[in-house]
C-alpha cells in the first residue's frame, strides 16, 4: 500500500466521522413547539418521553413523534333520514387530545400517528354518531323545525356516547301527496329524563375532548329537495294567507276603531254645541232671572211710590178737607149749569111767561142755577160763606 492510498483513506474516513457525527448532533436534541406534543422513544429501552411543554428537549438519538394538540376534522358524510330522504352533512369538529402519559400512550401504541389518530378514531366517532341521528327526523324536518336538535344530537353523541333507540312503523299522512304512508320511527329511550346509551363515549375513554362541533351545509338529493322546495312553498302561502288574514283582520279593527273615534269625535262635537247651548240657555235664564227680580223690584218700589203719594194725598186731604178737589168740582158743576142755563135761557122765556109776572123771569133762572150750586155745595160739603160775616 503506497502513503497516497492510505492517506485518501484516511480522509475518507474523517469525513464519514464527521458526517456521523454532524448527523449525530441533530439526533442529540429536539425542539418542541407551544402547539405540539411530542413523544421520544428511547433507542435502546423502548421507553416513551412525552414532552407538553415548548422548549429544547433531549432526544438521545431516539424517535420522534409529532402530535398537535389541537386539531380541526372537516368532514362530509352522507345522512339517511327515516323518510327515506338523502343529504350531505358538512362541517368541522376541532378534537384536543390528552396531555396526561396513560391516555397520550394508549393512543400512540394503538394508532401511532396523528393522521392515524383522525382517521381511525375521531372520523369514525363522528361518522358513526351523524349514522344513528339521522333516523330521528324526516328530511323535512331536519330542514326547518328539527334542524337545531340534529346538530344537538349528533355533538351530544360523540361526547356522551351513541343513543339506545327503538324502531316502530306508523301510518302518516305524507306532506306533499296527502297519500297516508308507513313510515319507521325511530325514538331515543329516555331514563330518568335523560337519553339511554348503547356504549360509551369512545373519544372519552381516550381522554379526548371535542368543540366547536358545526355544520355548514347540508345538502339534499334531487327528489328530496325538490320535496323540500314545494313544502316550503305550501308553507309559504300559509304563512302569507294568514298574514293577509291578519292584515285584513288589522284592517277591519282599524276601520272600526277610526269608526268608533269618528263617532266618539263627532258626539264630543255634539256635546260641545250641546254645552255651548246649556250655557248661552243659562246665562239667558239668568239675564231673565235678573231682568225679573229688577222688574219685581221695580214693582216694589212703585207699589211703594204709589202708596206713598196715596198716603200723601189722603194725609193732604185729611188736613184741609179735600178743598182743592173740591173746588174743582164745584167749579166744573157751576160751570156746567152756566153753560145749560145760557143755552136755554130763551126757551124759558119764552115757556114762563104764561102770567102777567113776565119781568121776573131772569131772577128765576138765576134762582134755579143759584139752588143747583147750593145743592152741589152741600153735597161737597163746601161753606162758601166769608168767615166773620154774619148771613
Amino acid at each position: 500500500m503506497n502513503w497516497d492510498n492510505l492517506n485518501l483513506t484516511k480522509v475518507l474516513i474523517g469525513c464519514l466521522l464527521g458526517l456521523f457525527a454532524l448527523i449525530g448532533c441533530f439526533k442529540l436534541f429536539e425542539n418542541v413547539n407551544a402547539d405540539e406534543i411530542i413523544v421520544i422513544q428511547n433507542p435502546i429501552s423502548g421507553t416513551l418521553n412525552w414532552y407538553t411543554s415548548a422548549g429544547i428537549k433531549w432526544q438521545g438519538f431516539g424517535s420522534v413523534t409529532r402530535y398537535n394538540k389541537l386539531k380541526t376534522y372537516d368532514f362530509k358524510i352522507p345522512v339517511r333520514f327515516n323518510d327515506g330522504g338523502h343529504g350531505t352533512i358538512i362541517g368541522s369538529i376541532n378534537y384536543e387530545l390528552p396531555f396526561d402519559k396513560e391516555h397520550l400512550t394508549q393512543l400512540h401504541t394503538k394508532y401511532g400517528s396523528q393522521e392515524a389518530i383522525q382517521k381511525q378514531l375521531v372520523e369514525t366517532v363522528t361518522n358513526k354518531c351523524v349514522y344513528m341521528t339521522g333516523p330521528l327526523m324526516s328530511s323535512s324536518e331536519s330542514y326547518s323545525e328539527k334542524r337545531t336538535s340534529l346538530i344537538r344530537y349528533i355533538e351530544d353523541q360523540i361526547t356522551s356516547g351513541v343513543y339506545r333507540t327503538s324502531q316502530k312503523e306508523v301510518r302518516a299522512v305524507d306532506q306533499m301527496t296527502g297519500q297516508e304512508k308507513t313510515v319507521t320511527v325511530v325514538e331515543i329511550l329516555m331514563e330518568g329524563g335523560l337519553p339511554q346509551r348503547q356504549e360509551e363515549a369512545v373519544l372519552t375513554t381516550y381522554g379526548i375532548k371535542t368543540s366547536n362541533f358545526s355544520v355548514t351545509q347540508l345538502p339534499y338529493d334531487e327528489t328530496v329537495e325538490k320535496q323540500i322546495q314545494q313544502q316550503q312553498q305550501a308553507k309559504m302561502n300559509v304563512q302569507t294567507a294568514i298574514a293577509e288574514a291578519k292584515q285584513a283582520e288589522q284592517k277591519a279593527i282599524t276601520v272600526a276603531k277610526e269608526g268608533e273615534a269618528n263617532a266618539a269625535r263627532s258626539k264630543w262635537e255634539q256635546e260641545v254645541i250641546k254645552a255651548k247651548l246649556v250655557v248661552e240657555a243659562q246665562q239667558k235664564l239668568e239675564v231673565a232671572t235678573l231682568q225679573a227680580k229688577a222688574a219685581e223690584q221695580t214693582k216694589r218700589e212703585n207699589i211703594l211710590l204709589g202708596e206713598g203719594e196715596a198716603e200723601r194725598k189722603k194725609l193732604v186731604m185729611n188736613a184741609n178737607g179735600a178743598l182743592e178737589e173740591k173746588l174743582a168740582v164745584y167749579k166744573e158743576v157751576n160751570q156746567m149749569w152756566a153753560t145749560a142755563v145760557q143755552g136755554y135761557q130763551g126757551n124759558w122765556v119764552s115757556q114762563i111767561q104764561m102770567g102777567n109776572d113776565g119781568g121776573k123771569t131772569g131772577s128765576m133762572a138765576n134762582d134755579l142755577v143759584n139752588l143747583l150750586t147750593a145743592k152741589t155745595a152741600k153735597e161737597l160739603s163746601l161753606d162758601m160763606t166769608v168767615p166773620g160775616k154774619t148771613k
